[in-house]
């Protein structure tokens, strides 16, 4: 094929008919954005090299999902598009090595365009900012190389304002809003990718994560004496990671996995230029 990508699931396509064998698959059951990241993020934390990932496969797929905006839908049938897939795109070309898979410059423009007029970024122009867009918008240009290119040193100060305002004592994903366990990581990797985490409050954020910890049956939830899930569970995780909490590795903030995972990736990434670097001294061995 030549476009591909991960589904959440190999019966995603398959009506459920418990009766009636694996069934026919729906012809358009196509790979996800979101999944694809998922699903390369889990093969190397489980350490696999990604040698059996069709990776200009892949990222043929991605470009056919990016949108004259610059924004990405997550399907080639279309659906939504906002800052979100941006940043699904952006970890798909940097664990792949290749930015290949997008045109970044109009990606780049998308995301200047969702700078609203309080500072914070939003899933699209002239939208409301959140925290969750603020992270993919600055986590994408982070993994580009691209953040202070992009943004000048004053609309820095502004975007660390709106992020460092969101903490009450867990994190807010907007202005007047409840705090929420899962913003302990989006709002707090953007600071840390803002390099002012350190001058946020860590015993507050910290007694609210545990606060929404089920002691018996475990996980975290979004707020006390709420169910436990497994989204809040991890993000809660991750929030504690990022404060240095004993006994919990640490997060790599823009792709949002372990520094293991993102070592053990770096460590792929050198065999694949090694690689490369010998294919073409033999071609041009045999051109000569």
């Amino acid at each position: 094929m030549h476009h591909c990508g991960f589904r959440g699931s190999s019966y995603l396509g398959i009506p459920f008919n418990p009766s009636k064998g694996p069934g026919i698959s729906h012809p358009y059951d196509s790979g996800h954005i979101a999944m694809t990241y998922t699903g390369l993020c889990c093969l190397i934390i489980l350490g696999d090299d990604l040698s059996r990932v069709n990776k200009e496969a892949c990222l043929a797929g991605l470009r056919a999902l990016q949108l004259e905006d610059g924004s990405f839908c997550a399907v080639l049938e279309g659906s939504e598009n906002d800052m979100r897939f941006i940043y699904c795109a952006a970890c798909i070309c940097y664990m792949l090595n290749s930015w290949s898979g997008m045109n970044t410059k109009k990606a780049i423009d998308y995301i200047r365009r969702s700078m609203s007029y309080d500072n914070g970024l939003a899933q699209g122009a002239e939208l409301e900012s959140h925290g969750g867009s603020t992270f993919c918008g600055i986590a994408s240009l982070c993994l580009m190389g691209k953040l202070e290119e992009v943004f000048s040193e004053k609309e820095l100060k502004r975007i660390r304002r709106w992020c460092i305002m969101r903490q009450q004592n867990g994190y807010q994903g907007r202005p007047n809003k409840p705090v929420d366990t899962c913003y302990s990581f989006w709002v707090g990797a953007t600071l840390k990718l803002l390099k002012i985490f350190q001058y946020t409050n860590y015993e507050k954020n910290r007694n609210y994560i545990l606060s929404t910890q089920d002691r018996l049956v475990g996980g975290f939830a979004k707020w006390p004496d709420s169910h436990p899930d497994a989204l809040h569970a991890y993000f809660g995780i991750c929030g504690l990671s990022l404060m240095g909490e004993s006994g919990i590795r640490k997060v790599h903030p823009a792709l949002n996995v372990s520094t293991r995972t993102s070592e053990r990736l770096q460590h792929l990434h050198q065999i694949w230029a090694t690689q490369d670097s010998t294919q073409s001294s033999e071609e041009m061995h045999s051109a000569t």
